[in-house]
């Protein structure tokens, strides 16, 4: 493992820990929200960088090139989603908007 890899792991692995005991630490469910962020843009494709990295120009790289594409996507998605239904059950938002 080169040093590349390690630090490109080391860092993603710091960052979805510091998300995670942020979640922890956190009172409110929008700070939580906050703190999810950072552990599925930032982490995941760290962690997936460093092993890109390790495999080099293959068919499994593509793959987790991949997987890091809809890690990213579904995290952003699920915090949106996890914000409004929260947002709605404390009606802040309507829950039928009209058009």
């Amino acid at each position: 493992m080169t040093a590349l890899e390690l630090g490109l792991l080391v860092a993603g692995i710091a960052a979805v820990a510091l998300g995670c005991l942020g979640l922890l630490a956190a009172r409110d469910t929008y700070l939580r929200l906050h703190y999810l962020g950072p552990a599925s843009s930032l982490g995941s494709p760290l962690i997936i960088a460093a092993l890109v990295a390790h495999e080099g120009l293959s068919a499994s790289a593509v793959k987790l090139v991949l997987i890091g594409v809809l890690l990213i996507g579904s995290g952003a998605v699920t915090v949106a989603a996890f914000g409004r239904a929260t947002a709605q059950r404390r009606g802040l938002v309507d829950t039928d908007p009209s058009p």
